[in-house]
Formats: structure tokens, C-alpha cells, sequence
């Protein structure tokens, strides 16, 4: 039980370390580049936002379709269709999981992340320095309506002033 204990740990720090990671070619970074900057939204998922494969690309989906972002706004990649893609994704966020949300260039995370998040670096592109619920705060809503992926939604002062 220990050996196997001690075995996994060691596999583990083998797997993370940086000498074994595998390293993204220029042409697959490119196409990365090209792809998450070339778009004002970008989700890496598993099957298509009509008919997502997972659940968690399903949940992504429907709160993007929340907050109103029109199919012309946002580039879906379905990674089941190219292996090269699906890891080449991975190794470009340095971050594990499908789906993966991109705004304006901008890795934004995966479906926890967009959900509720504690990640600093959401909240630096958010302009904030504490942790977030993303989603539930409509912090999400702003950062797509900043980016002009949606129409910001009319303020209090508007709604006063058309009375």
C-alpha cells in the first residue's frame, strides 16, 4: 500500500515536471494565436453550441445564450474533432480541462471558473481584486458587454430618465 502510495506521488511530480512536458510546435501556436485573437470570443468545447457533447461545454453554453452573445460574436471549436487541437489547447492555456473560454485574447477559464471563480487572473481582467462569482455577480455579463460581445445593459440612470 505505501509502495503504492509513494509510486503515484512520484508519477505525479514526473508528470508536472517541465522537462517532460511536451511543447506546443510554432504551427499549432500559431493557429491558436490566430483563432483566440482573431475572434471577440473564443470556447474550445466538446461538440457544437447546438449540440455540446459534455455537460460542462452544455453549462458554458447556455450562460453565454443568457447573456444574450450572438452566434457572429463568438467562435465555438468543437476539439473532438482534432486531436491536435484538443491537447494543443491544453498546453496553450496551461490549464487541463475542455471547455475553455477566451474574451477578447483573454483566457477567461472553464466552466468553474465562468460559474463562480477565485482565479487572480479573472479577476485581474476583470479589473478587480477580489475572488468573484462570475456569473451570479454579472461580472460576466460586464466583461462581455466591455468587450462589446453584447449590449451593456441600460442603467438605473437611463430607466429614470425615460420615465
Amino acid at each position: 500500500m505505501l509502495a503504492r502510495v509513494v509510486l503515484q506521488r512520484s508519477t505525479l511530480r514526473v508528470a508536472r515536471s517541465p522537462v517532460f512536458r511536451r511543447f506546443l510546435s510554432d504551427d499549432v501556436r500559431q493557429r491558436l494565436d490566430g483563432v483566440v485573437k482573431g475572434h471577440p470570443l473564443v470556447l474550445f468545447m466538446k461538440g457544437q453550441p447546438s449540440a455540446p457533447q459534455c455537460g460542462f461545454s452544455r453549462a458554458v453554453v447556455q450562460i453565454l445564450q443568457l447573456h444574450g452573445v450572438p452566434e457572429e460574436k463568438m467562435a465555438a471549436l468543437n476539439v473532438l474533432e482534432d486531436s491536435v487541437l484538443r491537447e494543443g489547447i491544453k498546453e496553450y492555456s496551461q490549464w487541463p480541462t475542455i471547455p475553455q473560454l477566451y474574451v477578447d485574447g483573454e483566457f477567461i477559464g472553464g466552466c468553474d471558473i465562468v460559474l463562480d471563480s477565485e482565479c487572480s487572473a479573472l479577476a485581474a481582467c476583470l479589473q478587480s481584486t477580489d475572488a468573484c462569482l462570475v456569473h451570479q455577480t454579472g461580472k460576466l455579463e460586464e466583461l462581455l458587454a466591455k468587450h462589446s460581445i453584447i449590449e451593456p445593459l441600460p442603467t438605473e440612470e437611463a430607466n429614470a430618465g425615460s420615465r
